[in-house]
């Protein structure tokens, strides 16, 4: 088949040509059965109870789920009016996407979010249909709370009136270039309310664009199979998916008891498979317990466990650390020599001249690093030079950036570069730590000052800040020099590769040079910048650097900072709401203009900016958003490519050759 062109829909069909994806199970079910009446608002329990929908996405995780689905199935404005909150629409999808993500990185299981969409309520009567304009606006706000809450695919569920989920499906098309799954839910007598048998359905969302067709609800296995049946084989790639309910229901003692136990649910796996699926999953009545029958039925199939839970490293990606991250000689090892280490890997390169690749990757919320490892392991093998490793970035609880730096180099084979920040740490704290980490062989850090306790989570923290960035680079160098900030010996040299930040798009860019020159002459060994996104912003830096160091070039190498754009709502937010980022008006124009070619529009622009700036920068420092590592290393592997074009050109141009040949 021909792959979508967009890399988050491609990277999902290469997912299932490798294996079948299992879904979740029911949320209302598992919510009833822990207090919530019968007639609250489901919807709304994400502002109310995140820790109980939180809760119960982990539970999915830890069952061997590959797919958790947001807590947002009714969250548009039609079902919620009943409850006077139409217009927290937007907000409910939102942070039920930022709850799905959050369970994920606490549970450290590689999974995709899917961002749950349901019908806009039951049908008027007579299936009298309401305005097409009314409905497009009650999907487009809900699906655009989604994308702004980082979901990774759509997964259009539950609905029975075709002509209403077309609808929705072209506003999701227009907003997202996100993989789409749409299933419909038919009766006894495999039809939908509207009429709509399988075989119509099917042709609808087969052109429709979406990458998945299936069937969901229903009355069980039974009928989801039968539907599922005739539905057919779609053309052109399209994925089948089936997420039947747990049979039908009895009102037992004022609450709900499904028939299909998690027994006879792993029994059904392997027929879900025959007939086709790739996508496999439960809805009403199904729990973690039933998952789990899933999960086993579905290793026993494949012959292996996929994606769920710990992975021990295939043989070839064990490797030993790069040579910049070996122990340093000390002198014990070498009685009467005290000579520094040798330089890292990182500075290595970028005095050889090599162009410097980087990605930023974010610890884990949870004491498990499965999850951040594989994001590490993606990116080596997309052909990066290093990671960053984040330090609780916007005062966020994450783990300590050092342990998964030390983790990530022993394990994934990859340098690191930490991100360490003064706010919690003070100067004893700040000196034992990066003492600790040299000896594990962690040595490129870049010195920030933090971000204030009271944007984070816990607010009435109060942050140390006993030195500035600046003071921290300063205590990073006498460490070099074998000494500590009082003065102290330390037996012998540090080898640390110093890095500091610098914001090209700052209003006040004298003030912001007259910061950086205190950097520098404190010890900074390299620059790393804030994303830019167009070749002015770059031009109008090195105009002042030229007017301050009399040459257009800093003294120093520069990484340059780039975070891809994915969707229109994207760059508006980094615009306006995220400090250090300006997007220029004509780039969040072609954003606008990108439509769903969105994430490959960013990716182009990416592209193409480092392809104008690459004599003036000495690399890339790359930042993904909402964890999105495919769209990154989709990146890296462009520039490597690009690099290895270059080179062959080069090559072809020393010895004559033709190299178009």
């Amino acid at each position: 088949m021909d792959l979508p062109t967009s890399s988050a829909r491609r990277a999902f069909h290469e997912r299932l040509a490798r294996a079948p994806i299992l879904f979740d199970g029911a949320m209302g079910t598992l919510l009833y059965s822990r207090g919530i009446p019968q007639r609250a608002c489901l919807d709304e329990l994400v502002l109310s109870r995140p820790e109980l929908i939180g809760a119960i996405h982990r539970e999915y995780l830890e069952a061997g789920a590959e797919a958790i689905t947001t807590a947002a199935f009714g969250a548009n404005r039609s079902r919620l009016a009943p409850y006077g909150i139409a217009d927290q629409a937007a907000r409910l999808n939102r942070r039920a996407a930022q709850l799905a993500r959050e369970a994920r990185d606490v549970a450290a299981r590689e999974a995709l979010v899917a961002g749950s969409i349901g019908p806009l309520g039951a049908p008027l009567r007579g299936l009298e249909h309401r305005p097409e304009g009314e409905v497009r606006a009650a999907f487009r706000e809900a699906i655009e709370g989604l994308l702004e809450g980082g979901v990774d695919l759509l997964l259009f569920e539950t609905h029975n009136v075709l002509d209403e989920l077309l609808a929705a499906l072209d506003e999701a098309r227009r907003l997202s270039d996100l993989p789409i799954v749409a299933e419909m839910a038919f009766g006894q007598e495999i039809v939908a309310i509207d009429g709509t048998t399988p075989e119509a359905a099917a042709v609808a969302l087969v052109a429709a664009g979406v990458d998945a067709i299936g069937v969901n609800c229903s009355t069980g296995p039974v009928a989801c199979l039968d539907a599922l049946a005739r539905l057919g084989r779609p053309s052109g790639g399209v994925a089948l998916s089936i997420m039947p309910n747990a049979g039908l229901p009895q009102r037992t003692e004022g609450r709900f008891v499904y028939a299909a136990d998690p027994g006879y649910f792993g029994e059904t796996v392997a027929m879900m498979l025959d007939a086709g699926a790739l996508l496999i999953g439960g809805c009403c009545g199904t729990t973690p317990e039933h998952t789990a029958a899933m999960r086993t039925a579905l290793d026993t199939r494949l012959g292996a466990r996929l994606g769920a839970g710990p992975r021990a490293p295939a043989p070839a990606e064990v490797t030993a650390a790069p040579a910049a991250i070996e122990a340093p000689r000390t002198a014990a090892s070498e009685p009467g020599v005290v000579e520094p280490p040798p330089p890292t890997d990182l500075l290595r390169k970028l005095r050889d001249g090599r162009f410097v690749v980087s990605v930023e990757i974010d610890p884990p919320r949870s004491i498990r690093l499965d999850r951040t490892l594989e994001a590490a392991r993606l990116l080596r093998s997309a052909g990066v030079d290093l990671v960053n490793i984040s330090d609780s970035a916007m005062a966020r609880v994450r783990m300590g950036c050092l342990a998964v730096a030390f983790a990530v180099q022993r394990d994934v084979g990859l340098e690191t570069l930490v991100h360490f920040t003064t706010r919690d740490r003070n100067l004893m704290a700040l000196e034992s730590e990066v003492l600790g980490a040299h000896a594990l062989g962690v040595r490129n850090v870049l010195c920030l000052t933090g971000d204030p306790p009271r944007v984070g989570d816990y607010p009435t923290g109060t942050g140390v800040w006993d030195v500035d960035s600046i003071g921290f680079i300063e205590i990073l160098a006498r460490l070099n020099r074998g000494e500590d900030r009082a003065g102290s010996p330390i037996g012998q040299p540090a080898g640390f590769t110093i890095a500091c930040a610098l914001d090209p798009t700052a209003d006040d860019l004298d003030g912001e040079l007259e910061r950086l020159a205190r950097k520098l002459d404190a010890g900074a060994h390299l620059v790393m910048t804030q994303p830019i996104y167009h070749r002015a912003q770059l031009e109008r830096l090195l105009e002042s650097v030229g007017r301050r160091w009399g040459s257009p070039r800093l003294p120093v190498p520069v990484l340059l900072g780039i975070l891809p754009l994915h969707t229109a709502r994207h760059a508006e937010f980094l615009h306006h709401e995220v400090p250090g980022i300006t997007i220029p008006d004509e780039v969040r124009a072609a954003m606008h203009a990108a439509g769903e070619r969105g994430a490959e529009v960013g990716l182009e622009m990416a592209m193409a900016l480092l392809a104008e700036v690459r004599g003036e920068v000495q690399g890339t420092y790359i930042m993904p958003s909402f964890g999105r590592y495919q769209l990154a290393a989709e990146l890296v592997r462009r520039l490597r490519t690009a690099d290895r074009a270059g080179a062959g050109t080069a090559r072809g141009a020393r010895t004559g050759a033709d190299p178009g040949r």
